[in-house]
């Protein structure tokens, strides 16, 4: 497949990348900083892509990874910002089930993110994050039920 200028991948990509790691960092500028890393890496990778899918799945994966490196980071320096969460809330009563989405744990929260939020099925999911497919499975198991519990309260 022939690469595509960046304003083509930026078009075609931007917004899925944008929601994927705004769910998962929480504010708008850090989710910022992640893409503009995404798009760097991609100009100075020039990966080679097999076909639209490999290219989505590729920049999903680099998404992710530095959504855990910035947990990793966030982790030891500072916590999440929810006061831009009405931004990104369509429906005023989804405020909660949104705050308790970014309240999990990274790893139930990214894998709740790609298979609801995005659609995307175990077996892709298992390739963007290099997880296995079990290790997706129960992920999702564990972020259902810790969601569960938390509106529940």
């Amino acid at each position: 497949m022939e690469r595509k200028s960046i304003d083509i991948v930026i078009e075609r990509y931007g917004d899925l990348l944008y929601r994927t790691a705004y769910v998962q960092v929480g504010n708008q500028h850090d989710t910022q900083d992640i893409l503009q890393e995404v798009f760097i890496r991609y100009i100075e990778k020039s990966p080679a892509f097999a076909d639209e899918e490999h290219e989505k799945a590729w920049l999903l994966k680099v998404a992710h990874r530095l959504c855990i490196d910035f947990h990793r980071f966030r982790k030891r320096h500072c916590h999440l910002d929810f006061s831009q969460i009405e931004d990104v809330v369509a429906i005023p009563e989804d405020k909660e089930i949104i705050q308790e989405l970014f309240a999990l744990p990274p790893k139930q929260k990214s894998v709740l993110i790609l298979h609801y939020l995005e659609g995307y099925q175990i077996k892709e999911i298992s390739e963007i994050t290099g997880l296995s497919e079990n290790a997706v499975k129960k992920r999702l198991q564990r972020g259902r039920e810790l969601l569960k519990s938390r509106l529940s309260e």
